[in-house]
């Protein structure tokens, strides 16, 4: 074998390794003992600020910064022939008093666990804030609420990852 052909084939080799290594690298999986849920993060930049307990089961992770993207994740018990409209809707008066608040549009949602995004804006600390609520129907009388909220312009880029995280929740 000649030095560039065992050259090409190490280049080669070496770039399917590197590959490999950054697919890997590149997301994680959140699960826990304390909680009945898992999702997938797409990105290491991802990181836990609270984790779940035997007394909590709320999880929240931030995207490298607070500001940048913000997620928590929270269970809600409904009554059983509870619309979801009618629970954004009660989820939403708590948010209308926010500085500078504007409702958004509603969005359906398919995934795992099927539901609806509500999306709003508001304002803190001077900054244009956004919020993008993923209220998903896991049984007839629980719906989570995966919450994301940062600066309008970071959580408008990472749009595709919040729905990658929603669309991977489930219930085990």
């Amino acid at each position: 074998m000649n030095s560039r052909k065992l050259t090409s084939i190490i280049v080669f080799g070496l770039t399917v390794l590197f590959s490999a290594v950054s697919l890997f690298a590149q997301g994680s999986s959140f699960s826990d003992p304390n909680v009945e849920y898992k999702f997938d993060l797409p990105d290491a930049k991802w990181k836990i600020t609270v984790k779940a307990s035997a007394t909590n089961a709320n999880v929240e992770y931030v995207y490298g910064d607070r500001l940048d993207g913000h997620l928590t994740v929270r269970k809600q018990t409904v009554a059983k022939d509870a619309l979801l409209s009618d629970v954004i809707s009660d989820d939403e008066t708590k948010r209308q008093f926010l500085p500078g608040y504007v409702a958004g549009k509603t969005e359906s949602f398919s995934g795992k666990s099927d539901g609806t995004v509500f999306n709003f804006e508001y304002v803190a600390s001077g900054r244009s804030m956004s919020g993008r609520y993923y209220f998903l129907r896991t049984g007839p009388t629980s719906v989570y609420i995966l919450r994301f909220a940062g600066q309008k312009d970071s959580l408008r880029s990472l749009r595709g990852q919040t729905d990658a995280i929603a669309r991977s929740f489930a219930v085990n």
